[in-house]
């Protein structure tokens, strides 16, 4: 693999997606995902509140935080303009600044096109799974059928043995094309007419869209399911019905900071549907300091709003990865 680039008179790396990619599987990213949430809820992370830019065509999101004795701070800039595809471009774009925490300077430019933003949130999906889903998962339904979703079902490997799936999207075409690369990653995947068939008869549950509406109803779900909710992102959107909340024995925040301004614990908070006191921090669960799943009969919803330690922890490990 060639050097990253260096800026002129400088030192600072300059990564390309291509050598980004190339060392991911170097990486032992799950226990670093699970230290960075511990590290959040413990107090021990600055995270400022996230930048948010809204545009007629999509959005832009700006994540930063540092992690208190930790080498790097992180500045992440990525975009969401859900039209592109049509025009041939990806949806998603961005980039990760990478700085010495001791010193301000530049180490790292991680031009990962929004890379490391799929691949961090489908990791953090898989730790919401391993704490919170029932010992047994019978079936895995997924509400996306795009980029995210895939990536959700792949880093489920990891913490499940099921590789039985049910698939929901809006395109007919976008569906197919799931099941054929899912198929050849080992998955039974199986495809909806509708979103509400995902909880009748799936006990693990991954929500990857940018509805605005509601997609899942509290009437439709199983005792013993978890949902993890990962589309809801900014302060309109919403996948899950917020009864579903309700009905939860356990609801479960990446940062119950972030949750109160956006996703799925914002809306039922609003709709008074929830108390904030019901709500427990996935890092405090990771941690011992609180309790996620007790019993293989409660139901159990992990809303993942996308926090920046995810992205300085990535960062960190691929700016080491790519070192000579």
């Amino acid at each position: 693999m060639a050097a990253p680039a260096a800026l002129p008179g400088g030192s600072v790396k300059i990564a390309l997606l291509a050598e980004i990619k190339n060392v991911l599987p170097r990486i032992d990213l799950l226990p670093a995902i699970e230290e960075g949430f511990a590290a959040y809820s413990e107090g021990r992370a600055v995270v400022p509140p996230v930048g948010e830019l809204i545009l007629d065509k999509g959005e832009v999101h700006i994540k930063y935080g540092a992690i208190a004795g930790e080498d790097f701070y992180v500045i992440k800039i990525a975009s969401g303009f859900y039209g592109n595809p049509a025009l041939g471009l990806p949806s998603g774009n961005g980039c990760l600044l990478v700085f010495e925490q001791k010193t301000g300077v530049p180490a790292a430019v991680l031009l990962d096109e929004g890379y490391l933003t799929d691949i961090r949130t489908a990791a953090a999906g898989a730790v919401a799974a391993k704490y919170c889903a029932p010992r047994t998962v019978e079936r895995i339904g997924v509400a996306g059928a795009g980029v995210q979703g895939r990536l959700q079902l792949e880093w489920l490997k990891r913490v499940t043995d099921c590789r039985d799936a049910l698939v929901w999207g809006p395109l007919p075409e976008e569906l197919e094309g799931y099941r054929r690369e899912m198929k050849s990653r080992g998955f039974s995947v199986e495809t909806a007419r509708e979103a509400a068939a995902i909880p009748r008869t799936c006990n693990l549950i991954v929500t990857a869209t940018p509805s605005k509406t509601p997609l899942l109803s509290a009437a439709d779900l199983r005792p013993g399911t978890h949902i993890t909710a990962v589309g809801s992102d900014t302060p309109d959107k919403q996948e899950l019905d917020s009864e579903i909340l309700a009905r939860a024995d356990v609801v479960v925040a990446d940062s119950l900071a972030q949750c109160r301004l956006r996703g799925e614990i914002h809306k039922a908070l609003a709709a008074g549907k929830i108390d904030e006191s019901r709500v427990v921090e996935l890092g405090n669960i990771i941690s011992g300091r609180a309790s996620g799943r007790t019993s293989d009969s409660q139901i159990t919803v992990a809303d993942l709003t996308g926090v920046a330690v995810q992205d300085i922890k990535i960062a960190s490990a691929v700016y080491r990865a790519l070192a000579p």
